[in-house]
């Protein structure tokens, strides 16, 4: 009975001696196509949401913007004049002795996610609207409020 276990451990698959298999070429192979196939399908998905998500950022800056010229009118009686712009939300323009700024911290204007200047116009080009308020958004070409592309205010 010792001969026949014997023999029997002698053609069976011997093991590494530290105990590690190895993967085949063929198996890495098919990982990597794997792989590569989960990347091909996820990375557009991920780049289109990248896209909208900076476009949500700019609706949200320009609504924060917008409050910020509510505030600035309730206490000059008047949206900055388009000569002014923004920047009357920073230092005080001429025009405007019941200013009571700066109404925007940090001494900078903010800018949009693609790193452009908000347009600001008063009157507004668009009826039932004070003023445009607009980014430029990821085709940064000029326009005008309601082109394609710009993002507004409301």
């Amino acid at each position: 009975m010792d001969v026949a276990k014997l023999s029997y451990e002698s053609k069976s698959v011997q093991k590494s001696p530290h105990g590690e298999d190895g993967f085949t070429l063929l198996e890495l192979l098919v990982v990597i196509v794997i792989l590569g196939l989960l990347i091909g399908l996820v990375a557009p998905a991920v780049l289109r949401q990248l896209g909208h998500a900076k476009d949500s950022i700019a609706r949200q800056s320009i609504e924060r913007i917008s409050s910020v010229l509510d505030l600035y009118k309730l206490d000059a009686g008047s949206y900055p004049t388009t000569q002014d712009g923004l920047q009357a939300l920073i230092a005080k323009p001429d025009d405007a002795p019941n200013w009571a700024g700066p109404y925007i911290k940090g001494g900078d204007l903010p800018v949009d996610p693609w790193g452009h200047q908000y347009l600001y116009q008063l009157p507004s080009s668009r009826t039932g609207l004070d003023y445009d308020l607009c980014s430029l958004g990821n085709a940064d070409k000029p326009g005008q409020p309601g082109d394609a592309g710009l993002i507004c205010n409301q």
